[in-house]
């Protein structure tokens, strides 16, 4: 028979498990504003462009954020530059060929380097990069930003916390065979990448 204080020792345990317990936030924004944006600077032309078709789940640990672990994905089919033509090269064979690699992904399997202030955390998450079919091990500096009860105030009538995650790094454009051959004076082999996306974990 359990004694009043046995009950309570309990439910204070099973409390503290469930407030330390990691969040899955789910990134595939109900209002459609998470984007990946990407920008190739040349020396003749500079091409700029972006992708909204966001999805994927991030585990987040706000006693542990260095526990961070999750994946996130690009639809390709939604990458777009403001140049019809331009926009038809960039999803054919040569370029992202979107018919054949329909996703691009980041998989971050550990967080190094990392501070907490408040409801920030900076980290260099290293993992694995997939574009047009191709996986490579790279490490991108990311900030996690915690919003503990302000999912209602991005989606109304939603209880619930946000994790807004912030990236921007580079890649090569000939590491994933992205158009190899093409000039580099008129499109250049850097890509700027600016990931700005936010998390949702729903609670009862």
């Amino acid at each position: 028979m359990k004694t009043p204080l046995t009950t309570l020792l309990l439910a204070t345990t099973l409390t503290i498990a469930a407030l330390a317990a990691p969040l899955p936030f789910d990134f595939k924004d109900p209002k459609g504003v998470n984007n990946a944006v990407f920008k190739l600077d040349a020396p003749l032309e500079a091409i700029s462009g972006s992708a909204n078709g966001i999805s994927g789940t991030v585990t987040f640990d706000p006693a542990n954020p260095s526990a961070t672990k999750g994946k996130i994905i690009v639809d390709a089919t939604t990458l777009t530059v403001p140049n019809s033509m331009m926009n038809q090269h960039l999803h054919g064979p040569m370029w992202m060929d979107v018919a054949n690699h329909k996703e691009l992904s980041f998989e971050a399997k550990e967080l190094k380097n990392v501070k907490t202030t408040g409801d920030k955390t900076t980290a260099d998450a290293s993992g694995t990069l997939t574009i047009k079919g191709v996986t490579k091990e790279v490490t991108v500096p990311v900030t996690l930003t915690y919003l503990k009860g302000k999912l209602g105030q991005r989606v109304p009538n939603l209880k619930g916390d946000l994790l807004v995650i912030r990236a921007n790094f580079a890649v090569k454009r000939n590491d994933y065979g992205i158009n190899p051959k093409a000039p580099e004076e008129k499109v250049s082999d850097e890509i700027n990448l600016t990931l700005s996306i936010a998390g949702a974990s729903p609670q009862p």
